[in-house]
């Protein structure tokens, strides 16, 4: 039996990317295959500029769960109670877009080490149109309605389409024209949060401004305090 190890769920507004401000389900799973999540191995990892905290499963509704009904029930508990949409199904074939609708952005870490087909249904038995966040370094299984990928210089991407990419910038090794011949409908790129943010911040500017293909995205919710 699968168990899921997820370091908390939350609902709050997607902050970044295309869909910035649409209320969603934040479920953020433990584990990634490029960091450990630890300060000590940070200098040694694949991806070392990671800001988020995903190790183990003491967050705001984070635990253990043991099967993927019971995951996509806490999941639906998040969501405002009488909000429920009526209509087709969000796997069907005309998936609604329209405000309202149940929506659950599977993130990490690195989910697709534990998004798989139970959960997938589970979720959109429970009316959830769901967005990943991965890294692009493993194939995102059937049945995911909306898909962001963030590259990462020394990791080798394998997912090549999607609805859309956000380069974290800049990066050594992972210059925007490395990935615009990806199939995404959107190209954003965000910049590296840290010590620099603001000199990070205009060279994005820059990049967007001579490279129209490329958009700007902000981590708003950052900028608001909100999780």
């Amino acid at each position: 039996m699968t168990t899921y190890a997820v370091k908390e769920v939350f609902y709050t507004l997607q902050g970044e990317g295309a869909r910035t401000g649409r209320p969603a389900v934040f479920c953020r799973f433990s584990r990634c295959n490029l960091w450990s999540g630890r300060e000590n191995d940070r200098q040694g990892a694949t991806c070392q500029f990671c800001d988020t905290d995903f190790v183990g499963t003491d967050g705001p509704g984070g635990g253990l769960f043991h099967d993927a009904a019971s995951l996509a029930e806490h999941v639906a508990d998040r969501w405002p109670s009488g909000e429920r949409p009526s209509g087709e199904h969000p796997s069907g074939e005309h998936l609604s877009r329209e405000h309202g609708v149940r929506y659950v952005v599977c993130t990490g870490g690195e989910p697709l080490l534990q998004l798989d087909p139970p959960l997938l249904d589970a979720l959109h038995e429970r009316d959830f149109e769901i967005a990943i966040e991965t890294n692009g370094t493993i194939l995102v299984p059937p049945g995911v309605d909306w898909v962001c990928m963030s590259p990462k210089a020394n990791a080798e991407t394998i997912v090549t389409e999607g609805d859309e990419l956000k380069l974290v910038f800049p990066q050594p090794g992972a210059e925007p024209e490395r990935f615009e011949s990806m199939s995404f409908e959107h190209f954003f790129l965000q910049p590296m949060a840290g010590t620099e943010t603001a000199r990070n911040t205009a060279l994005a500017v820059e990049y967007c401004l001579a490279h129209p293909k490329w958009r700007l995205s902000l981590q708003t919710h950052k900028l608001l305090g909100i999780p």
